[in-house]
């Protein structure tokens, strides 16, 4: 039998579906491309980084030669293998779960999604190991069911074979889709190549995914639910050549990175803005920041809030300016401490900020605070200590947009030391930096708001401005759902005393 006997998916109506169950394969079915390997290099990557993917894209022309001549079966074990070979299942859980549904999202096929998103009942036959794709399957698209081929595991690790029956082609299929249904036939079988017929003919309809004339992927206001959260540190699906050329540029990236840190932090400040632009950092500067706070003045200096992008946002902010501003952050490394140009103070989210000492900061000059959660884009509800709100009433908020084309410059899983090390591993990152409207006296807590009130405000304002949307999401469901823990980083010594905080 040949892919010719099922009619294609286009001449599948969706309408009366509501009580039908599908039956569909995953690549070049539900999903536009026809290879898995850019989620197994994402895998790689995330957990094994720079030798763990170089391990995949040089055993890779092996599983195609075996794909291709020998089975299917054999090139996706080959795969298998290279990718998940002593890790920890937890760590393979937690990327297919905080990487994996942003780029599954972006490569939806919208025939398929057509019809599969029409009926009541959905279920996905894969040949892709089920660790791997099950939680954005179930989690974004309501899938009931996610047949897909088991990972053998030893102690918590994968051992990198597959447990019986194998993998899930062929007749494979099939019989996982007997054990599943029973003798109740599914109404709609979808599939793309030859090796879905055994289990598309168990179905009381089946059609083919051509893989010819390409097609848009389904927009994301499309989806059942929207991907919010995405940790990870690849900006673009690596298909084999681009995560080649990310191998070979790692090296060169990590050199600039070096360079780029060190001017950061050894040139005067006003000097940083030009060496950026020499090395191919590009900022941009828009609005009217204010004027450095004159020391014959009985004012308080300026505090900046900033929308959060990565670590390095106070430092771009201090770049904008031309002068060094001190920042209160979260969460950062001792590492990037050490490297830090400007002064930083680093709170403890189970802490509160001493308010003497934010006074004295700003006495001192301007300070800035870049909280999680002023924008959508981070999407969280900004909860900055009412302290400041209360310390002063010279509030300048901040819009903060960077650009990346290779890495992102922040994680949530991963090592935070090495966040700055992965922007500036970019080619030609950028950041642009906008300086808003000081806030009116009548706006600030002085002038009889509530912190609360004056949070929000600056959040609507920086949201506006950047044409994101607020939630009501917290930085605590954004840690929960990417790296399965609150977010909150302990010290042994403290360096600001304990009082209460107001959330992020």
């Amino acid at each position: 039998m040949t892919t010719t006997t099922f009619p294609t998916v286009d001449q599948c109506t969706s309408d009366g579906r509501e009580k039908h169950t599908v039956v569909a394969d995953m690549d070049g079915t539900l999903l536009r491309g026809r290879s898995s390997f850019p989620y197994f290099a994402l895998i790689a990557f995330e957990v094994g980084g720079i030798l763990r993917l170089l391990f995949l894209i040089l055993v890779t022309p092996l599983a195609g030669l075996l794909y291709y001549f020998v089975s299917e079966s054999a090139g996706i074990q080959v795969l298998i293998f290279a990718t998940f070979a002593g890790v920890r299942v937890s760590e393979i859980e937690s990327v297919a779960r905080a990487v994996l549904p942003k780029f599954y999202s972006s490569d939806l096929h919208p025939e398929s999604w057509r019809v599969i998103s029409a009926c009541e009942k959905r279920c996905i036959l894969t040949a892709n190991p089920r660790i791997m794709v099950e939680p954005f399957l179930k989690d974004f698209l309501g899938f009931d069911t996610v047949l897909g081929t088991e990972v053998a595991t030893y102690k918590g690790k994968a051992t990198g074979f597959v447990s019986p029956p194998g993998v899930l082609v062929g007749k494979n299929k099939a019989d996982a889709l007997k054990k599943a249904f029973g003798d109740v036939l599914p109404e709609i079988g979808l599939g793309d190549r030859h090796t879905d017929i055994p289990f598309m003919k168990l179905c009381k309809e089946g059609y083919m995914v051509p893989a010819k004339p390409k097609v848009e992927a389904v927009t994301n206001d499309k989806l059942p639910k929207p991907i919010i959260f995405h940790d990870g540190r690849l900006v673009q699906k690596p298909t084999p050549l681009m995560a080649l050329l990310t191998l070979l540029w790692l090296p060169i990236g990590f050199f600039l990175a070096c360079l780029r840190i060190a001017a950061g932090a050894l040139l005067p400040m006003p000097l940083v803005y030009y060496a950026f632009w020499a090395l191919g950092v590009r900022v941009t500067v828009k609005g009217t920041p204010p004027p450095a706070l004159k020391k014959s003045t009985s004012h308080t200096g300026v505090l900046f809030i900033c929308s959060h992008r990565t670590l390095l946002d106070p430092i771009f902010l201090s770049t904008a300016l031309g002068r060094p501003i001190p920042a209160v952050t979260y969460s950062v490394s001792r590492l990037s401490e050490f490297i830090s140009p400007i002064k930083t103070v680093r709170l403890n989210r189970d802490r509160a900020l001493d308010a003497a000492m934010i006074k004295k900061l700003l006495e001192e000059g301007d300070l800035a605070i870049c909280p999680e959660g002023t924008t959508c884009r981070e999407p969280f509800l900004l909860r900055f200590s009412a302290l400041f709100a209360e310390l002063t009433d010279e509030l300048v908020p901040v819009a903060m947009v960077n650009k990346m084309s290779m890495f992102h410059g922040t994680t949530a899983r991963g090592w935070k030391g090495m966040d700055p090390f992965y922007f500036f591993m970019n080619p030609s990152p950028a950041y642009e930096v906008t300086f808003l409207n000081k806030l009116p006296a009548k706006l600030t807590y002085g002038g009889g708001k509530s912190s609360h009130e004056v949070a929000n405000y600056i959040q609507r304002v920086i949201a506006a401005s950047l044409s994101y949307e607020c939630t009501g999401f917290t930085r605590k469901d954004k840690y929960r759902a990417l790296a399965g823990n609150d977010g909150t980083v302990t010290t042994e010594k403290p360096l600001l005393k304990p009082n209460k905080i107001m959330g992020c």
